[in-house]
């Protein structure tokens, strides 16, 4: 697959005025925030900023006047007193971005290199996001002291920070073991999006869409796999929707970006999230642990985000044990990948388990494999779905009940088992609908 055309985008004239009236103005906005706390007077935060973010213009435009300079354009204005709101309200330079309904990631290699993808697979260069390294750094503090974050260093002592954004984006920050502090951003812009939304974005058809709603009610074990930004994690969202509302759901994650527990649809969703050892080296909890306490929880299903290590046994144990219709994802390059990463992966937990074992676990836990990737014409699309039948040795015999078609979509394949096609119909799918596809 060829890879998206990169277009370039260069910071607009005068940036350098610019950026010394941001910083100018920051400091006069900031100093005035020192001596007038939000909210003392019923006032909001971005009510005050907003004023004193005016007042401040004013009056560095007067100065500039004063100092005989030519006072900066229109354009130029509004975009100072943009960057300086956003200092104090938002993302400061990332927040245009992230202001981008299109934009899927954000990817910052330094403070003046930064790139953007958007949801139809393009790449564009962008303009700096902070004036220096060391300002770039101080972003991420404020990101991360915004958001909660209880261990809020960020230097070489501690040199990575892994956060949920307020909107559910995902933010991943290193410096130190590079040339440049580096940040990438993952965003969600169809966080609420179900599996009837997928159609409309033409993801998959309204005869699959009717299949994965029967695979959810007749409660079988799905893993969804593909490779990175193929819409992984927006497929299993749009799975769970149609998990019905009085059922109890467990999730794990490494880093909170499901946010099921928020959504009305499932008023009774505990969500879990896996927690990096202190800066003391002390505390740490893996998903792997996490997922064995699910199962004290009385979950009805459990939903696992991404399995890419020692959680894989227990979240199989969970699904072959009385949690039937659990959900997660794995990176794979197709859905018959997903069960030798599967194998791998449970060979890595402390279980050590053969993969013999590992492949008649695997047989009696998951149900179906679905695979997302990218169509010819560049939507994130379903491209393949694998019915999981027996273990034989080491192997994990699936049939491919349907498979990707020309353009990379799913097409009917192999017909699906009579006893598992009972099961969806019992669960309410017409079976004419794999005849009229």
């Amino acid at each position: 697959m060829s890879s998206p055309a990169m277009n370039n985008q260069s910071w607009p004239a005068g940036r350098d005025s610019e950026r010394v009236s941001i910083d100018a103005i920051r400091a006069r906005v900031a100093a005035q925030l020192a001596q007038r706390p939000p909210g003392a007077n019923g006032e909001s935060r971005e009510a005050l900023v907003g004023r004193l973010v005016t007042d401040a213009m004013d009056q560095h435009a007067a100065a500039s006047l004063g100092a005989g300079h030519a006072p900066l354009p229109a354009d130029a204005e509004a975009r100072v007193a943009r960057a300086v709101r956003d200092a104090f309200t938002g993302l400061a330079g990332l927040q245009p971005l992230m202001d981008d309904p299109d934009v899927t990631n954000i990817l910052v290699n330094g403070h003046d290199v930064v790139h953007v993808k958007y949801a139809d697979g393009r790449k564009r260069r962008m303009p700096p996001v902070a004036g220096s390294e060391e300002e770039l750094k101080d972003l991420i503090r404020m990101i991360a002291a915004r958001a909660g974050v209880q261990e809020r260093r960020f230097d070489d002592g501690v040199p990575r920070l892994s956060i949920r954004l307020p909107d559910g984006s995902r933010l991943f920050a290193v410096t130190a073991v590079s040339k440049a502090t580096m940040v990438a951003i993952r965003r969600f812009p169809l966080r609420h999006a179900t599996l009837d939304d997928l159609v409309a974005r033409g993801a998959l058809n309204p005869a699959l869409q009717k299949v994965f709603t029967a695979m959810v009610r007749a409660r079988k074990n799905v893993i969804i796999c593909g490779g990175t930004d193929t819409g992984k994690t927006t497929m299993l969202r749009a799975f769970a929707k149609a998990i019905p509302p009085e059922e109890r759901l467990i999730t794990i994650e490494d880093t909170d970006e499901l946010g099921l527990d928020t959504d009305p649809a499932h008023p009774d969703c505990v969500a879990w999230q896996a927690r990096e050892a202190n800066v003391e080296g002390h505390g740490e909890i893996d998903q792997a642990e996490l997922v064995r306490w699910s199962l004290r929880m009385a979950p009805d299903r459990v939903i696992l985000g991404e399995a890419r290590g020692g959680e894989v046994v227990p979240l199989l144990n969970c699904m072959s044990q009385g949690n039937d219709g659990s959900l997660a994802t794995i990176h794979a390059s197709s859905s018959k990948q997903a069960f030798s990463r599967l194998m791998t992966y449970a060979k890595q937990a402390k279980e050590q388990m053969d993969f013999e074992g590992t492949a008649m676990l695997i047989a009696g836990a998951v149900h179906f494999v679905v695979h997302v990737d990218w169509s010819n014409d560049r939507l994130r699309v379903v491209s393949s779905v694998r019915e999981v039948l027996h273990a034989e040795g080491q192997d994990v015999v699936s049939n491919e009940v349907f498979a990707p078609g020309p353009d990379r979509r799913a097409m009917p394949a192999t017909p699906i088992r009579h006893d598992t096609l009972d099961d969806l119909v019992a669960a309410g799918l017409d079976p004419d609908v794999l005849r009229r596809w």
